[in-house]
């Protein structure tokens, strides 16, 4: 829904007001750094505890300690913002025609919307623990209904403004987050005593959530700086063109995360169980469904991005600042859409030492030349960067990873869960680029595309070995069960 409306938040509000949308993303991915990991601890432990019997009293005193201690940090993240809002409005942005007192006030609401939306994702980090994925997605897609739809119709009929954007964000961060919170609670085992703060429980579980804030850390300076540097550096409106090419790119997550989501808990409480097999099992089975999902798309968006942004947003300035940004930006996150379930293998274990110390040199080594490529070279320096990054992951942190975790299984990784998928839908996206047309209709194209993607998906899907294998299992249930009603 985010990538849907985009165009109609540029038609109403304007290019420069989405660049403030833009900020905010870059905030909330700042201010990620204060999670302290203790959402993935939550998710870790919750699902560690439901495979250990006799946990139920631990489990609640858990989601309250570190409850208490995520609506602390909601509450500083809300004032730090709100009071930076005036430095932020005069001095940092470049803002040529929205009035400076409007920019302000939008900031204001930012943090507003931040202290109330935080907690959301902790209170998710507990229900995908607990495995309650449905519930969770249900939630979530009424969550992102209201805040990408809704807030549409808000625009159309009351003000296009950007101060009505993020008043009505306000208003539905607390929605959500109080039917978030009620679900993980009423889907918590029930004790005999109320639940309670405990500070032991801070202290069992500290070196994880020490590790995940390192890891947050750098993280974001490897993921958000770029963006810093540029809403300095760049006129807002050319900043509203670098975000809207990171939405595109980032629109790939949304077919990365729920597999992590889902299999997270899955390897945290195979881990605890002590079964190899079965981590070794669901991690290639996962690993090569990510292939299938993110590779077909990604090729489609490299290859055909003018094709995509005309269609997406029918104007051609729009296309020619970002169509190569989005191939760029789009590169980089497939490329860090892999190493999604190796990430999520190391968290299981709680090895959270690999992904800092391969951060903390990327940072030593990247972050200088980041500097250099986005005074010299403004947006494309900074994407160039960033599909460098996405290439050290796959090329030489795998290689370290699997000399401890699943030993030796890195040939198969790269041959089997990434190689042969992406050679097929490779092949299929590049002969489509080749014989497609030129100055076809806009229904004529987007049909086009459309028919290419799903072969590139089909011949995927058959190069995999566990999801080909999945799929003839399932075909082959599906005709027994016809052949039983018959």
């Amino acid at each position: 829904m985010g990538f849907a409306f985009v165009p109609l938040y540029i038609k109403l509000m304007g290019i420069e007001a989405y660049g403030l949308v833009g900020f905010f993303s870059t905030l909330v991915a700042v201010f990620a750094l204060l999670d302290l990991g203790l959402t993935t601890t939550l998710n870790r432990e919750l699902a560690r505890y439901s495979a250990l019997p006799d946990k139920s009293s631990e489990m609640r005193d858990l989601v309250r300690t570190l409850e208490t201690v995520y609506w602390g940090l909601a509450a500083l993240i809300g004032i730090i913002t709100i009071s930076l809002a005036p430095f932020i409005a005069h001095q940092w942005l470049q803002i040529e025609n929205l009035p400076v007192s409007v920019v302000q006030q939008a900031i204001i609401l930012m943090g507003l919307v931040l202290a109330f939306h935080w907690p959301l994702t902790f209170y998710s980090g507990g229900l995908i623990g607990l495995q309650r994925h449905v519930l969770y997605n249900s939630i979530h897609a009424t969550w992102f209904t209201l805040r990408f739809a809704g807030v549409v119709v808000v625009l159309w009929l009351i003000s296009p403004t950007i101060t009505t954007f993020f008043t009505f964000q306000v208003l539905v961060s607390i929605i959500s987050t109080f039917l978030m919170a009620l679900a993980l609670w009423r889907n918590l085992p029930g004790g005999k005593q109320h639940p309670r703060f405990r500070v032991d429980l801070l202290r069992s579980v500290w070196r994880f959530t020490a590790g995940m804030t390192g890891i947050s850390a750098t993280v974001l300076i490897l993921t958000q700086l770029d963006k810093i540097i540029l809403s300095k550096l760049l006129p807002l409106e050319m900043f509203a063109y670098y975000s809207l090419a990171w939405m595109v790119a980032s629109s790939l997550t949304n077919l990365t995360n729920p597999v992590f989501v889902a299999m997270f808990p899955g390897f945290s409480q195979r881990v605890a169980l002590g079964d190899t097999v079965g981590v070794s099992v669901l991690y290639h089975r996962s690993c090569q469904l990510i292939s299938v999902l993110i590779l077909p798309v990604a090729l489609i968006v490299v290859f055909f991005a003018p094709e995509i942004l005309w269609l997406w947003t029918r104007d051609a300035t729009t296309v020619t600042n970002t169509q190569w940004l989005v191939s760029l930006l789009m590169i980089g996150t497939a490329l860090n859409g892999l190493m999604n379930l190796p990430y999520a293998l190391q968290l299981a274990y709680g090895w959270t030492k690999l992904s800092f110390s391969t951060n903390l040199i990327s940072i030593i080594l990247l972050v200088p030349l980041l500097f250099f490529t986005t005074s010299h070279y403004g947006a494309m320096g900074a994407a160039l960067i960033w599909v460098l990054l996405n290439s050290g992951y796959v090329l030489i942190v795998l290689q370290f990873m699997h000399r401890r975790l699943l030993i030796g299984e890195q040939r198969r990784w790269y041959i089997e869960d990434i190689g042969l998928p992406l050679i097929a839908a490779l092949l299929i996206v590049s002969l489509g680029y080749w014989i497609f047309p030129d100055h076809l209709s806009p229904v004529a194209t987007f049909i086009s595309l459309v028919v290419v993607l799903v072969l590139a998906f089909v011949a995927s899907a058959l190069a995999a070995p566990q999801v080909r294998n999945w799929g003839i299992n399932q075909s082959r249930k599906i005709r027994a069960g016809y052949a039983n009603v018959s």
